[in-house]
């Protein structure tokens, strides 16, 4: 009997995960098939013909979704498919925010068929931002991936992502070089890309594309919360991280609605200058403050001091509207010096050294 047991065949780790991809593809087979174009966007990949080697243990992906039933097993089983050959570890964690469909009970059956799945569901719809901080929580990983969960961001871009942080960078952002969106989505994105670019100083041309890849040091370093998704790259930018981009495909939405809404002008642009201002001068308020209230200060100053002259000349001022405006700028100009002030105070009363992030020491 003991004979017997020597002589049957050990199953390997990359066996036992075969047999469940096998499981897993029971589940929605017929309709993941056509999605992408095999021969068009997988076979030219070198990593399909040999094993690639990454410098990375595990990579965690990280998918925050909202009623996109039809699109998980299909996704699911892309990424599979595309980390067959690449030599590192992997696992899913789906973000469900407060879907509606059946998206939580597809989830839990993936999971159920693959043990490198998992999932968090949320009581109510939170937000992407929401969905991403509570995915990087729970990440395991030594590398980082976040992509969208409707088909349009292309799984076999993953390996190119995690190459380019191979690279030595810490942050890599896709860029759908080749949107396959609605007109007005496609080219308010290219505006708010243009200004943010220009704002940031950073030279990427898709700060809002789901798909990036991060160092798993980025991400417990920052905190994404409201709608600040969109910059992510800047705010890793400004705590000293290098960010890089490549160019991704994208694809058209197959299924579900899209998120995009009227909303989104003004949201993101509320929310840059909540960026501007936390990432540089949260810790020096009145660099802001002082400058906005001594531009002020200063335009009062000249507009009154003009009136000042008209009046020694002989002019008459009670029908010129300058000396409202003289005065409301120098009580708007001592208001930003106060606020500069106040917050300064409460800086000098709050700095502690864990906000900074230290690289190494010997």
């Amino acid at each position: 009997m003991e004979d017997q047991e020597k002589q049957k065949p050990q199953i390997s780790e990359n066996q036992k995960n075969d047999q469940e991809e096998k499981k897993s593809t029971q589940f929605g087979v017929n309709r993941r098939r056509r999605f992408y174009n095999r021969k068009r966007q997988y076979s030219s990949h070198p990593y399909q013909q040999k094993r690639e080697s990454v410098k990375f243990n595990k990579v965690s992906i990280v998918i925050p979704l909202l009623n996109e039933e039809e699109s998980l097993g299909p996704i699911s089983h892309e990424i599979r498919k595309v980390l067959k050959p690449v030599d590192v570890g992997f696992e899913v964690i789906f973000v469900d925010d407060g879907s509606t469909d059946n998206s939580l009970k597809t989830i839990k059956e993936i999971c159920r068929t693959d043990k490198r799945f998992k999932y968090i569901s949320f009581k109510k719809n939170y937000g992407k931002s929401a969905a991403l901080q509570i995915g990087f929580k729970h990440v395991t990983g030594d590398a980082v991936v976040t992509m969208d969960a409707d088909l349009q961001d292309d799984p076999s871009e993953i390996p190119n992502l995690l190459k380019k942080l191979d690279e030595g960078y810490d942050l890599v952002s896709g860029w759908k070089k080749i949107r396959k969106d609605p007109f007005i989505k496609k080219y308010s994105s290219r505006f708010f890309n243009f200004i943010t670019r220009i704002i940031s100083k950073i030279k990427i041309h898709d700060f809002n594309c789901g798909l990036k890849a991060y160092r798993r040091e980025v991400i417990d370093n920052i905190y994404v919360y409201g709608e600040l998704h969109r910059y992510i790259p800047l705010l890793a930018h400004w705590q000293g991280y290098t960010v890089s981009e490549v160019i991704v495909k994208h694809h058209a939405r197959r299924y579900g609605k899209t998120k995009f809404g009227v909303s989104r002008f003004y949201k993101g642009f509320i929310d840059l200058i909540t960026v501007v201002f936390t990432t540089r001068y949260v810790k020096r308020p009145m660099h802001l403050f002082g400058f906005l209230g001594a531009l002020a200060f200063l335009a009062g100053i000249v507009v009154n001091g003009y009136l000042t002259y008209l009046w020694i000349t002989g002019g008459y001022l009670s029908n010129r509207p300058m000396l409202f405006l003289g005065i409301l700028l120098v009580i708007v100009g001592v208001q930003f010096f106060s606020v500069g002030l106040l917050g300064e105070m409460y800086v000098h009363n709050t700095r502690s050294e864990k906000e900074y992030i230290i690289k190494d020491k010997g």
